[in-house]
């Protein structure tokens, strides 16, 4: 797959105030990334930090993903130098950054993803280069990677606009569970402060011009019409353990109901 190719693809999208739309993975099966990657996301996220999947299991997640030109995206456990390398070493096209609070911490994180003389990240051969042998054409995608802060808690929020204005931010991604924990009100997505917040995030990304987006962990075709019409961009849309989930409850359904 050309990954620079579509990773340009997304930016462009954003760009153009139009929804590029991905999913998550949790659990560490190849076979099972295989499936979601044919379904027609443009990424989906592989998550390290709620997940159970380890960084020695990424490339054949990621290699599994790729088969059905999907790009693989990391969602953090942190975001520490260490963290950023392995994950795009291992293939990552962009990179999920969790409890952004504040632009100092984005900045060095930022730093950390990116070959010189963009930024500081160490230089080697490594699956994300075929261990050498794509060298020469990774050094181009390895100066940007998409990177994408997770805004999951009111200080975040209160740190919004400087954020926002921090260079090499593709988008933002509203983490509600963590984000509704912070205001004491976990899990109450309808709750008038809750949506409050939201709204305003998606008002100051309209004004830096960053594209905002939201997990839909568990999306019905009215939450995606109002996500839609409320200008969200990046939206991942359900995951692996959900799908499997509803799918086999949706099947029982089927059987009771005769």
């Amino acid at each position: 797959m050309n990954k620079l190719k579509l990773v340009k693809a997304i930016r462009k999208k954003l760009s153009t105030n139009k929804q590029s739309i991905g999913s998550w993975i949790q659990l560490p099966n190849s076979s099972l990334a295989e499936i979601i990657g044919q379904m027609g996301f443009e990424w989906v996220a592989v998550d390290m930090e709620h997940g159970a999947i380890s960084v020695s299991q990424l490339p054949d997640i990621f290699r599994a993903l790729e088969l059905g030109n999907t790009l693989p995206f990391a969602r953090l456990a942190q975001g520490e130098e260490k963290d950023c390398k392995q994950a795009l070493d291992a293939g990552a096209a962009g990179l999920i950054i969790p409890m952004v609070d504040n632009a100092d911490k984005l900045k060095k994180i930022i730093n950390f993803c990116k070959w010189p003389p963009s930024g500081q990240r160490g230089v080697a051969f490594s699956r994300a280069n075929v261990f050498g042998h794509k060298f020469d054409s990774y050094k181009i995608e390895a100066q940007a990677p998409i990177i994408v802060a997770m805004i999951e808690d009111i200080v975040a929020v209160e740190n919004l606009e400087s954020i926002l204005s921090v260079k090499g931010l593709d988008a933002i991604l509203i983490g509600p569970y963590d984000l509704s924990a912070s205001m004491g009100i976990v899990g109450k997505f309808s709750d008038p402060k809750f949506k409050k917040i939201t709204q305003l995030i998606l008002k100051q990304s309209k004004k830096y011009k960053v594209s905002s987006g939201i997990h839909i962990v568990e999306p019905t075709r009215l939450d995606i019409n109002n996500i839609k019409k409320q200008g969200y961009q990046f939206i991942a849309c359900a995951m692996d353990t959900i799908m499997i989930r509803n799918s086999s409850k949706n099947f029982l359904s089927f059987f009771k109901d005769n």
